[in-house]
């Protein structure tokens, strides 16, 4: 019994309190997008009209429009500190996702998404800076844990919520789960009044250092794996998986609903244990064996919505979620700790915008090519998804040699 009372208390983060309210704005933040994420595709292709290809471009110029704005707001968070920041992107999300229920055409779809997506831009660079600056330097890898196990719980009980309230024939339904995504991004700017800010960095350091960070060739071969395991391996899951099983197998929204909670609970019961785990080993194989585990889930996928009726392709894609969060796990505690490991205190923002770019990177190219995929040949998307991360595993083992020795394994 000792043993196993000295693990839970090993679990133990030991963060300080401004890390756990900003964690809380989070957990209300995710749970308004986990009740909008799933179905965003669904509601343009289903309610709207609007064609997959189409959908899959919107869905695509939401992380368009995070790409510049990202990258403005690491600058701005460098300069002018990252709450203040995060706060702008917050108000600038609640406009724009609370317009949704006027889209009509595609092109109100791609505009809405655009804003959406700097809105997103602004808040990673500047939530990452604030969550490290808050956190002692060898609690990072922890905070960054706890970050993706609370947004994650937040995902997954929105998925479940929205998957209850979500009904294709009632497009009032859809409208509502948007106005609950603008509520929670209003409670976390106002959670914000609680959490102190950091010191800023020096004017003159703080200027104009785009280059030199871009000079970081470890760094730079970090985004690249990155934005290959994003668009194969979590865009896939996002944007195509709802509405594959639901026009192939059927699977109705509740169903999806608890497809998506399979993952995100996955993620909040693990994730902390993972990161804990990884303490002391070797970064760049966990990322490798994080892709093979989604390239093996996606060849399992096809089989699975092609061929079971409604009850069991949601079981069987509940299954491959939970492999699928297990990958998360590894991910979320090795790349942003690796990031900030990385960077130097006066380019913090800047490094992690381009982070942050590398995720949206991803969500540009794999929700543009997947959706003409999908329309053209549906089971061909998840096998390019499953060599694209095997190939991603690939490049992590070969980049392990160029980041400095000290860095290659996990701290704490």
């Amino acid at each position: 019994m000792r043993p196993l009372v000295a693990y839970f208390r090993s679990l133990n983060p030991r963060l300080p309190a401004a890390v756990w309210v900003l964690q809380a704005g989070g957990l209300i933040n995710a749970f308004g997008i986990g009740a909008v994420m799933p179905f965003v595709i669904i509601y343009l292709h289903t309610i709207r009209g609007i064609s997959l290809t189409v959908a899959g471009l919107a869905a695509a110029a939401n992380a368009l429009g995070a790409l510049p704005a990202g990258a403005a707001g690491g600058a701005w968070a460098d300069r002018y500190g990252p709450k203040r920041l995060l706060m702008v992107a917050l108000l600038v999300q609640t406009v724009a996702i609370c317009c949704f229920p006027l889209i009509r055409t595609g092109w109100h779809a791609i505009l809405l998404e655009m804003a959406v997506g700097a809105g997103a831009g602004m808040f990673w660079p500047s939530q990452s800076s604030l969550l490290t600056q808050l956190t002692p330097g060898d609690r990072i890898h922890a905070a960054f844990a706890q970050q993706r196990a609370t947004m994650n719980l937040g995902i997954g009980v929105g998925g479940l919520v929205g998957g209850v309230i979500a009904v294709a024939s009632k497009p009032w339904t859809f409208d509502l789960l948007f106005l609950i995504d603008g509520a929670t991004f209003l409670l976390f700017a106002l959670l914000l009044a609680w959490i102190p800010s950091p010191p800023r960095a020096p004017h003159g350091a703080a200027a104009g250092s785009y280059a030199r960070v871009l000079r970081d060739r470890p760094f730079l071969g970090l985004l690249v794996v990155n934005t290959a395991f994003i668009a194969a391996g979590i865009v896939p899951l996002v944007e195509f998986l709802p509405v594959y099983a639901k026009s192939v197998a059927s699977v109705s929204e509740p169903a999806i609903g608890m497809i998506f909670f399979a993952n995100t609970i996955v993620i909040v019961l693990f994730q902390v244990p993972v990161a804990h785990a990884l303490e002391g080993r070797r970064r760049m194989p966990a990322l490798a064996l994080m892709g093979a585990l989604w390239a093996v889930t996606w060849l399992a996928v096809p089989a699975a919505v092609e061929r079971l009726e409604p009850t069991a392709a949601a079981l069987a894609l509940s299954a491959a979620a939970v492999a699928l969060g297990v990958g998360e796990c590894m991910q979320g505690a090795v790349q942003a700790p690796l990031v900030a490991d990385l960077a130097a205190t006066a380019l913090l923002g800047r490094y992690m915008a381009l982070s942050s770019a590398s995720w949206q990177l991803g969500f540009v190219v794999g929700p543009a090519i997947g959706g003409r995929i999908l329309d053209q040949h549906r089971i061909a998307l998840w096998v390019l998804a499953s060599v694209t991360c095997a190939l991603a595993a690939a490049g992590a083992l070969a980049l392990e040699s160029a980041i400095p020795e000290r860095l290659r394994r996990t701290r704490g």
